[in-house]
């Protein structure tokens, strides 16, 4: 059982989660464009984002998404989210999608199903000031995880591209007490090391900025005012709560693995809140049998779309996002 009465009148839980290298001292950071790794002063000494709000929200979307199956995680079925079909398989997915509604496989393609639809759902929002409620229940029903993670329908068809919904869970990870850890290497060709590197033969060197800390914390944002200002009722309120704090939960105890060079794990199994003072975030079991039966209670409120995507797949040039060397993860900067 997982009791949530200790929340009642706090307006946000917050998590600062000590975290760890699973092995040695040494971390591989975000890499920004034209920056490298964001390191920078403050009155404690000097500091280092580790992974940014942007790739945070992707990777707690992400926990709840079974990559094998091409589905959400059983304790998550049933919630809302719209899968993209190609020549029939799964092509992408609301959950997996970087502004989530607002990805063009479901708003840009030569299927109009969805748009239509969504534009149907949200009628009356075209002038005057946003509707709030109305905005929250067709998020709801179409995709949930719009209301945690946020989203910006940018279209000018949709309410004139006004509709915006701030990320309701936010979380960072901070290294504290920073200092670089300079290695590097060689990309060896044993067959011919004089090679033509700039065609890729030959021996190339190369340096390697990693490094160490005195403390790494993961942060957590969950704004309960948020959620209870959507006015969609207890049982929504209960579910996204618990949906945003089973995701925490599975991101603490195995994802995160966040890039080769940068492998964490919490160094303390009891994560408790730092507000409201006393709340213990509850183990992964408990919380997988709350979010299913709250889910259980929306399900009437909530549909699983499909659309087609057969579209042809045009390349064009690429933009630099917020992602370093050998970062797997996405940028999202849905919500800001």
């Amino acid at each position: 059982m997982v009791d949530l009465a200790a929340l009642e009148k706090s307006t946000r839980v917050l998590f600062s989660i000590h975290v760890k290298p699973v092995q040695g001292d040494r971390f591989q950071p975000t890499g920004f464009p034209s920056l490298g790794a964001a390191t920078y002063q403050t009155v404690s000494g000097p500091k280092l984002l580790l992974e940014s709000a942007q790739s945070m929200a992707n990777r707690l979307e992400s926990v709840g998404w079974d990559s094998a199956a091409a589905s959400p995680v059983d304790a998550l079925k049933g919630l809302s989210h719209v899968r993209v079909m190609r020549k029939g398989a799964v092509l992408t997915d609301s959950m997996l999608e970087a502004h989530r509604l607002n990805s063009p496989y479901l708003l840009e393609g030569k299927d109009r199903s969805f748009f239509n639809n969504l534009k149907r759902e949200l009628g009356g929002l075209e002038e005057g000031p946003i509707n709030r409620k109305l905005l929250a229940e067709v998020l709801l029903k179409f995709d949930v995880g719009s209301l945690i993670h946020g989203v910006f329908l940018a279209k000018k068809d949709l309410a004139g591209g006004r509709l915006r919904v701030a990320r309701a869970l936010s979380a960072f990870i901070e290294a504290t007490g920073v200092r670089v850890a300079a290695s590097g290497g060689v990309k060896n060709d044993h067959v011919n090391p004089s090679g033509d590197t700039k065609s890729g033969f030959g021996n190339v060197p190369f340096a390697r900025d990693e490094f160490t800390a005195e403390r790494i914390d993961l942060h957590v944002n969950l704004d309960l005012a948020q959620i209870r200002g959507y006015g969609l009722g207890k049982d929504v309120e209960q579910m996204l709560i618990l949906l945003a704090l089973y995701k925490v939960r599975r991101l603490v105890d195995g994802d995160l693995r966040l890039r080769t060079a940068c492998d964490l794990e919490a160094v303390d199994d009891e994560i408790r809140a730092t507000r409201p003072t006393g709340f213990i975030l509850p183990a992964l079991v408990p919380l997988d049998t709350a979010v299913r039966a709250a889910i259980d209670k929306c399900k009437s409120r909530m549909v699983e779309t499909e659309v087609a995507f057969e579209d042809e797949m045009k390349k064009g040039k690429s933009s630099e996002s917020d992602t370093g060397e050998g970062d797997e993860g996405s940028d999202d900067d849905s919500g800001d």
